[in-house]
């Protein structure tokens, strides 16, 4: 009787092995139907830009608030020295009302709405371009 070589045993048991595995050399074109993200993964939420990113007072708020300094001290769902434009989106309902109070405070300033931190005031900053930006905010309601 022959005796088989180690090395050659050691090829057919790995030929073996990734033939059963499903790589046999066979149909190197097989595609891989399974999706590598999971199916009960919950959804992510739309994004601000997503929902909004064709209304115009979205548009044009983000362009304004872009070019202030408003970002020094707010962001979209983040609060860093003031609320997130979000929570504001929260307390208050887009109305014309609010827009208006909103604007003001924007515009002379506010302290005492959000905490002891002051909200400073812009007085360069015209009627429109303060209620367009709160426009904008209201828009990041959750």
């Amino acid at each position: 009787m022959k005796l088989v070589k180690p090395f050659t045993l050691g090829v057919v048991a790995m030929t073996a092995l990734l033939y059963a595995c499903g790589d046999g050399g066979g149909d190197s074109a097989r595609k891989e139907t399974t999706s590598s993200i999971p199916q009960n993964e919950p959804k992510k939420e739309a994004s601000f830009e997503d929902q909004h990113g064709d209304n115009p007072d979205y548009v044009q708020g983000l362009a304004l608030i872009k070019d202030s300094d408003c970002p020094s001290c707010h962001m979209a769902e983040r609060k860093i020295v003031g609320p997130s434009y979000a929570e504001v989106a929260s307390k208050y309902e887009n109305t014309e009302e609010n827009v208006d109070l909103l604007a003001s405070r924007v515009i002379k300033g506010s302290v005492g709405e959000w905490g002891d931190v002051p909200m400073p005031s812009h007085p360069g900053l015209s009627e429109e371009d303060a209620q367009q930006m709160v426009k904008y905010v209201l828009l990041l309601r959750r």
